[in-house]
C-alpha cells in the first residue's frame, strides 16, 4: 500500500497490477437527480473512485455527473476508477456480456475499471430484478454456478474493456472456492465491514492473494447500535478534533482496506473525504477497546441487499 501526502490519497495495488483508490464514493441513492448532484459534489470534493451498480437503477445519473466534469475540463476519464456490478438475474454466462455492455452505455464510458458480481446468489433470469413467487419468496436460479459466472467475467477482461473483476457480499468460504478455480483472480472483494465487523480473517486472506477488501457500510449505515456513537470512537474523535466518521474511515484505510461512503450532503461528503492518519495508540484502542460485533446487512445469507428497497 502506498500513500502520498495524505491518507485520503492512498491507492492499494492488486495482484493484477491495478491500483485501487482506497477512498470511494458509493452511489446507492434512490433519486437519479440527487444521485447526479451528490456524485458531482463527491468529484468536486476529491473522490476518484465511484462505486455503481445495475441494481441501483441510477447508472445513467452517475454517467451524467462524470460527463459534467469531463466537459468542464476538471477531470479526465483516466483520473477516475469506476466500479459497477452484475446483478443476480444476469448470472448465466450468456447474460454477463450484455449486462456489462448495458452498464457501460448507461455510465457513458468505454471501459470499466472493476466489474463485480453483486452477490454470489443467482436469481431467476429476466427483466424483473427481484423475482418472487406467489408467496413472496425469492426465485433462485439453480441452473448456473458461481464458478460459471466467474469464468464469463474473466472473458470480459480478455476482451479488454474490463480492467479487473471482483466479488461482493461474499463469505470467506465462497471466496476461497472462486480463488481456487479462477484463471483471473478477483482484484477486489466488497463486503460489509466497519469497527463492529472488522472481518480480520477475510482481510488476511485478501492480503495473501493480492485482493483489495473494500468495506461498504463503513460507517454502519446509520443502523442501531450506532457505530458513530461508540464511546471508543467518540473519545478518539474528541481528542483528535475530528468527527467520529473521520476516525472510522481513517481506521479503515490504515488497516489496509478500501472503503465506500455515501451521502447526499455536500458538507458531509467533504468531511468524509478529509481524513488523515490516526496515531498508533488510537488504532490500538479501536482494535482492543471495541467489543461490539454485529452485521447490519443479511445479504450474505440471501442475496437480497438489505440496504436497497424492493421495487414497488
Amino acid at each position: 500500500m502506498t500513500t502520498s501526502d495524505s491518507l485520503r490519497d492512498t491507492k492499494i495495488p492488486t495482484h493484477e497490477a491495478v491500483t485501487i483508490p482506497a477512498v470511494g464514493f458509493g452511489t446507492l441513492i434512490p433519486d437519479p437527480l440527487v444521485t447526479r448532484q451528490a456524485t458531482r459534489a463527491a468529484l468536486e470534493a476529491g473522490f476518484r473512485h465511484l462505486d455503481c451498480a445495475e441494481r441501483y437503477r441510477n447508472e445513467a445519473a452517475v454517467g451524467n455527473a462524470m460527463q459534467d466534469a469531463f466537459r468542464a475540463g476538471t477531470l479526465r476519464r483516466q483520473d477516475l476508477f469506476v466500479t459497477t456490478k452484475l446483478w443476480n438475474t444476469n448470472h448465466r454466462p450468456e447474460r454477463v456480456k450484455p449486462a456489462f455492455d448495458a452498464s457501460r452505455r448507461r455510465l457513458q464510458v468505454d471501459d470499466i475499471d472493476c466489474y463485480i458480481i453483486h452477490t454470489p446468489f443467482a436469481f431467476q433470469p429476466g427483466d424483473e430484478q427481484d423475482p418472487r413467487d406467489a408467496h413472496g419468496r425469492v426465485i433462485y436460479d439453480s441452473g448456473v454456478t458461481l464458478a460459471e459466472t466467474w469464468h464469463a467475467m474473466e472473458r470480459l477482461v480478455d476482451e479488454g474493456q474490463c480492467k479487473s473483476i471482483g466479488l461482493s457480499d461474499i463469505t470467506l468460504e465462497k471466496l476461497r472456492e472462486i480463488v481456487a478455480v479462477a484463471r483471473i483472480r478477483p482484484a477486489m472483494v466488497q463486503v460489509e465491514s466497519h469497527p463492529y465487523l472488522p472481518e480480520w480473517e477475510l482481510l488476511d486472506f485478501c492480503r495473501e492473494h493480492g485482493i483489495v477488501l473494500q468495506a461498504f457500510a463503513a460507517l454502519g449505515h446509520a443502523m442501531e447500535p450506532n457505530l458513530l456513537a461508540d464511546p471508543v470512537i467518540t473519545a478518539i474523535a474528541e481528542r483528535l478534533n475530528r468527527t467520529p466518521a473521520q476516525v472510522a474511515l481513517a481506521w479503515a484505510v490504515q488497516r489496509g482496506t478500501a472503503f465506500l461512503t455515501t451521502s447526499t450532503n455536500p458538507r458531509r461528503i467533504q468531511e468524509n473525504f478529509d481524513i488523515s492518519t490516526l496515531p498508533e495508540d488510537a488504532m490500538r484502542q479501536m482494535r482492543d477497546g471495541i467489543t461490539t460485533n454485529i452485521r447490519f446487512n443479511s445479504v450474505v445469507e440471501t442475496g437480497v441487499p438489505g440496504f436497497i428497497p424492493r421495487a414497488g
